[in-house]
């Protein structure tokens, strides 16, 4: 009897056997090519390395071809290329190189345990302010975020533009692609750089291969969540009613109903005038109390005497 979770790992040290020319004798039956772009700014630093670039494909019957005047980089395979997925590479190869990545990194992709993975982050975040910050928390004070996430996933990881370039192992590059997009949404790198530490830990326990994680690792809430604000005026919907409003009364109703219509011209000066000059009494008199307050003298507390003791 055989336990179940050891059929279902993979044994420690195991590799994929090389896919030789005795797997493919006859080759390829068509002409298969790839082309990208690259930025003008890139043009100086291919036109160094593209012999470079040529050797190393050469090992795997593949040509490259590097236009200038286009600003484009061809790939195609020839009559002596066996294996299949080496365009593939190829093309992964001019992709990493057009996106800024080193050609002492972009070349590991020609190796079998190594893949890539280009995450386009430019349409994301709408606002270009907040993409820039969050950019920079991706990278981290002097790169100390994009290191700590290398180590862990033992990928090479490059930010450029508006996207970011992946190199490494498939498990790595999936959780790059987690933080990445996590990051792009307003989740900082450090709660899932965590969540990676504490993984790295319990893979080196064999007993725990077969079990669920999920009571080991932290789970992180928002804190900060914004109240939504109020509004200073509330609109109060009124009951409905069938009948509408009554019709204010105009300034001549009101003349009638005090009786003030009926007066003559000389009337409703004398009467105005009667109302200002009331007015302005009680303003007088106001003020009058309010000067005469600094000269009201304070209650004074009456002096308790103590008796002298004999």
């Amino acid at each position: 009897t055989v336990d179940e979770s050891e059929l279902l790992t993979v044994p420690d040290g195991w590799k994929e056997p090389a896919f030789t020319r005795e797997d493919n004798p006859k080759g390829l039956l068509e002409e298969s090519s790839f082309a990208t772009l690259f930025p003008k700014y890139r043009e100086a630093y291919l036109k160094e390395c593209w012999p470079l670039v040529q050797k190393a494909l050469d090992e795997h019957y593949v040509n490259a071809t590097l236009d200038l005047i286009e600003g484009s980089m061809t790939v195609t395979t020839t009559k002596k290329t066996f294996d299949p997925y080496a365009i593939i590479r190829a093309r992964d190869l001019i992709k990493l190189l057009a996106r800024s990545v080193p050609f002492e990194q972009a070349v590991r992709i020609l190796q079998d345990d190594v893949a890539c993975d280009i995450i386009k982050i430019g349409t994301l975040v709408r606002k270009r302010d907040t993409f820039i910050k969050r950019r920079g928390r991706l990278l981290g004070p002097k790169g100390s975020t994009l290191k700590a996430l290398e180590l862990l996933t033992n990928c090479y990881i490059m930010v450029q533009g508006n996207t970011v370039s992946a190199l490494g192992p498939f498990s790595g590059l999936k959780e790059v692609r987690k933080v990445v997009l996590d990051t792009m949404k307003n989740i900082h790198p450090i709660y899932n750089i965590k969540t990676l530490m504490i993984k790295r830990e319990l893979a080196k326990d064999p007993e725990l291969r077969s079990q669920s994680w999920e009571r080991f690792l932290p789970k992180f809430k928002r804190k900060n969540l914004k109240k939504r604000k109020e509004p200073k005026k509330k609109n109060t919907k009124k009951e409905y009613t069938p009948f509408p409003p009554p019709q204010p009364e105009s300034q001549i109703d009101k003349e009638l109903a005090s009786g003030e219509y009926f007066l003559k011209e000389r009337q409703k000066k004398q009467k105005r005038m009667q109302e200002i000059k009331a007015k302005q009494a009680d303003a007088t008199k106001k003020r009058q109390e309010e000067r005469n307050k600094a000269f009201i003298p304070p209650k004074e507390k009456p002096v308790v005497k103590t008796k002298k003791g004999n």
